[in-house]
């Protein structure tokens, strides 16, 4: 339990690394290590997160294991790391896992997470994101327990975990959509990013990527065996202020209602680009796709979260000139439709495919992410802290009943962010790049 709760990026989506930068030994045969740990930013508004982190593992006289995080601080005289571009550094006040043997084999876990993620470097519209308790409950303390009931589950009962017959590989997969989404939406340099020159309005952001990592499998040659002139990857982001949208429903018609907002001209470009070298730009042409299948693929014990292939049908008919079949296929990753769920944020992420995919194809993922930005979440009423533990007891996820939330719809916000990413041809980029900024638009239009 202790390894899995220290691969922070296993099972913390916002996680994008933990460096372990030094290892000591403690004379009771416990270990104190020193670690630099970098988060996501959740959306494009605000900068993401770095720790300087000291962690002591410990095995105590009844057999119980320990686990302490704190901030190191330079009043410590201690060693110092010094700050990174592009992140803030916050403080992680004593925080970790005490995880007690259990008669019969099994495990009691106690979490604690303490953060001051620096709310005053955020828009103050933003600061309930950087403030709120439920939040960081649901993203870190429930997420932990959560993966752990999971691995448990795959282990002791195989056939019944909703991942299917390969769970790591499907976790595997889930894990590199959120990823690709993440770096999406915000764009380190040190990942090959760099930001393109506004159209005047500057409400949607555009970042090229070139760096030979982020092209790494995408199918360079053409059929007639020319290389092609050198590829890239543009990204189109924006985040919005949403009034009384309640997330999972918005969520729920981006998912079921796909033809209303996506260009199917796009789509195909999108699934053709990363089958044979990209192809002719695509023209913008209004609906008219013969629907979608949505073709479930897996999901999490408390359908939190779960994974599907979505086939866009009759979509051959677009172009005489790009060699497609008819049907497109996306992989996608969906999570928060759950109404009840307090603070979760919802996503979905989508990825086109090809037919022959395989554990190391390539994936460049687009999507939405939707976070409540209620204040009125964090009444600290003794309550909600027992209602944010039973949605951990599976199967009660979809039917509690807790009288407050009704009254809180009347006035919630959100913020939603949008990322969308294009494989093109070097020389086509003023195209490609005018073209996703008018995509964004009339999404966020629409």
């Amino acid at each position: 339990v202790a390894e899995i709760l220290k691969d922070r990026p296993s099972w913390f989506r916002d996680c994008r690394a933990v460096d372990v930068i030094n290892v000591l030994s403690t004379g009771n045969g416990g270990t104190i290590e020193l670690l630099y740990m970098q988060l996501y930013a959740p959306t494009t508004l605000a900068p993401a997160r770095d720790f300087w982190l000291l962690r002591y593992t410990s095995v105590l006289e009844d057999g119980s294991l320990v686990v302490c995080e704190r901030s190191l601080n330079n009043t410590q005289n201690g060693p110092n790391m010094p700050p990174a571009a592009n992140f803030v550094r916050a403080e992680m006040l004593p925080s970790g896992y005490l995880i007690r043997p259990c008669e019969g084999g099994g495990s009691i876990i106690h979490i604690v997470d303490h953060m001051d993620l620096e709310p005053w470097s955020v828009p103050e519209v933003l600061r309930p994101l950087y403030e709120s308790s439920t939040l960081l409950a649901q993203k870190t303390t429930m997420a932990a327990l959560r993966h752990l009931k999971q691995i448990s589950q795959e282990i002791s009962q195989p056939n019944v975990t909703g991942w299917g017959r390969r769970p790591a590989a499907l976790r595997a997969l889930s894990q590199k959509l959120s990823k690709g989404f993440n770096e999406a939406v915000n764009g380190f340099t040190d990942e090959g990013w760099s930001m393109l020159e506004s159209d005047g309005a500057d409400d949607i952001t555009l970042l090229v990527n070139s760096s030979p990592g982020k092209m790494m499998g995408i199918n360079l040659s053409y059929s007639n065996g020319f290389p092609s002139v050198g590829t890239a990857v543009l990204c189109a982001k924006a985040s919005m202020l949403l009034q009384n949208v309640p997330p999972a429903i918005l969520l729920r018609f981006l998912r079921e209602h796909r033809s209303e907002w996506a260009d199917s001209g796009i789509d195909a470009y999108s699934a053709a680009a990363i089958k044979a070298g990209p192809c002719s730009l695509p023209m913008s042409r209004g609906g008219s796709f013969g629907g979608q299948v949505i073709l479930p693929l897996a999901h999490t014990i408390e359908h939190e979260e779960f994974m599907e292939v979505i086939k866009l049908e009759n979509m051959g008919h677009y172009r005489d000139d790009m060699i497609m079949p008819g049907d497109i296929f996306l992989l996608q990753l969906c999570s928060g439709v759950d109404e009840n769920a307090v603070g979760s944020c919802a996503e979905l992420i989508f990825a086109p495919i090809d037919a022959s995919f395989s554990d190391d194809a390539l994936i460049i993922p687009s999507g939405f992410r939707i976070i409540p930005l209620d204040s009125g979440t964090d009444a600290s009423s003794p309550s909600r802290t027992l209602d944010l533990a039973s949605t951990l007891e599976v199967g009660t996820a979809g039917n509690q009943t807790t009288g407050d939330r009704s009254g809180r719809c009347g006035n919630s916000k959100s913020v939603m962010t949008i990322a969308f990413q294009f494989v093109y041809e070097i020389h086509l980029q003023e195209n490609i790049a005018a073209m996703a900024r008018q995509y964004v638009r009339s999404i966020i239009a629409s």
